[in-house]
């Protein structure tokens, strides 16, 4: 039920423009719509393009990064509904090229929920496996639709998962623990390019069955159309502390389209919003997936943070007295969040041009603005629970992952302390489990996975499980 008042609506500006302040973020779109597709709340901070003062509008193309993992995972349970895809079956019947060789049966859904017992690996870009093939991915080089590639990139990030083993890069069991997996939802939209029917790409794929049927016309897994639109947001991020500006969608994007190729606008991702509030109907009252397969998509499937689960890409969490589903996503000049609620029957949009701005944040404060409730978050949920000396001295080590991820945790002063890289961030005990990274405007959670003798083989960072370096 809509309860905004100008009180709380003047906080939650005032908040969008503090993070956009901090994070340098360039431009940032914000939509709040209901089951009916009707806009309750929409507005537009900053620009799409800085140095010549473009303005942002509903249909300014932005990327979405990892928000397409949901679509991945509808295109799944469409393939899983007409009976053309076991979610129980392993992988490998659909991937022959992944092997499965040294971890038990990975099975589709194991997937789905980023449980396929992997750590993060080294990031299979498009530009290093289209360089193999004798490809190239520049300004005028549309890939999104080359078989080669998509071959190409299976094997690359098959061969990576299967050279995997239990003495060095599996986590546990299938199943057994969530660490999020890029290489795996990769590999989920190749069977969608498999076994999906007469399109030959997951690109083509998302177009006839989600895209079209949603009229989301200004949406897609380009590259190259996306970049020649003369209303595309500019990609921004930071390098050496310099905010630098590009129109590069190639940008250290996944060789297999899955894990976040999508782009799109405020106005199409209402659309796709409200297909959800709706259970999988259309505005046009035609279905793009069962309520069950609705339902089964947002499930609550595997432990993700403190009172947050993954589903099939997709999250829920609580926040406040309601629960709220989710996905966030981040690349190159990409900060993208997609959150709705059943309880409220509204769902939030944030989208930006920039790199490592928290619009999960924003997200969370225009729900709040919604309800007639305080957009800011407490924070003071968690109070410091002490660590004893034998536990901080098993927690001490370097962890870090194929990514490119580091967190050292040390002592400092007979307290822990955090870096990650090269800066030193503030951090809390507050479970013997669990603390946190305090960051400005929103804490990240550490997780301890200890082994039988209570030493720490791993921690849980970023929605990702580290393995201890050192």
């Amino acid at each position: 039920m809509n309860r905004m008042n100008r009180a709380d609506q003047l906080l939650f500006e005032e908040l969008v423009e503090r993070i956009k302040e901090q994070s340098g973020a360039v431009g940032l779109a914000v939509a709040i719509v209901d089951d009916a597709g009707d806009t309750k709340y929409e507005r537009f901070f900053g620009v799409r393009d800085k140095k010549a003062g473009l303005p942002l509008d509903g249909d300014t193309i932005f990327g979405l990064a990892s928000v397409t993992k949901s679509f991945v995972a509808l295109s799944i349970m469409q393939l899983y509904e007409k009976g053309i895809i076991d979610l129980d079956a392993p992988v490998s019947r659909y991937i022959p090229e992944f092997t499965n060789k040294n971890q038990e049966t990975v099975k589709v859904w194991h997937f789905l929920c980023h449980a396929g017992g992997f750590f993060p690996l080294h990031r299979t870009v498009i530009r290093d496996v289209a360089k193999t093939i004798g490809l190239s991915a520049d300004a005028e080089t549309e890939l999104a639709f080359s078989e080669e590639l998509a071959l190409a990139g299976t094997k690359a990030v098959a061969e990576q998962l299967d050279a995997q083993t239990a003495e060095h890069g599996l986590i546990g069991r299938p199943g057994e623990y969530m660490s999020y997996c890029n290489d795996g939802f990769g590999l989920l939209s190749e069977i969608v390019r498999r076994y999906g029917g007469g399109e030959n790409s997951f690109a083509g794929y998302v177009n006839t069955h989600i895209l079209t049927p949603l009229g989301m016309k200004r949406s897609s897994c380009e590259f190259i159309r996306p970049l020649k639109d003369i209303n595309t947001a500019t990609l921004y991020k930071k390098q050496n502390g310099v905010m630098t500006d590009g129109w590069d969608f190639y940008d250290n994007a996944f060789a297999l389209a899955g894990a976040g190729a999508m782009k799109s606008t405020l106005s199409d991702m209402k659309r796709y919003a409200a297909m959800y509030l709706n259970y999988g109907k259309t505005a046009g009252g035609s279905r793009l997936l069962s309520m069950n397969g609705v339902r089964a998509m947002t499930r609550p499937r595997m432990e993700y943070r403190p009172e947050s689960f993954y589903c099939y890409g997709l999250a829920t969490k609580r926040l406040d007295d309601i629960t709220i589903v989710e996905h966030g996503g981040s690349l190159t000049g990409v900060s993208s969040n997609l959150s709705w609620s059943y309880d409220e029957g509204v769902g939030v949009i944030v989208l930006c041009n920039t790199s490592d701005v928290p619009v999960s944040v924003i997200a969370d404060a225009a729900m709040r603005m919604y309800r007639g409730r305080m957009p800011l978050e407490d924070r003071d949920t968690y109070r410091e629970s002490p660590w004893s000396d034998r536990k901080k001295a098993a927690v001490c080590g370097t962890y870090g992952s194929g990514e490119g991820d580091e967190l050292e945790l040390y002592q400092k002063d007979g307290r822990m302390a955090a870096r990650i890289g090269n800066r030193e961030v503030p951090f809390l005990t507050v479970h013997q489990n669990l603390g946190l990274v305090r960051n400005r405007n929103k804490d990240a959670y550490v997780r301890l996975f200890p082994k039988e003798d209570g030493s720490i083989f791993a921690v849980g960072f970023g929605g990702r499980m580290l393995p201890r370096l050192r």
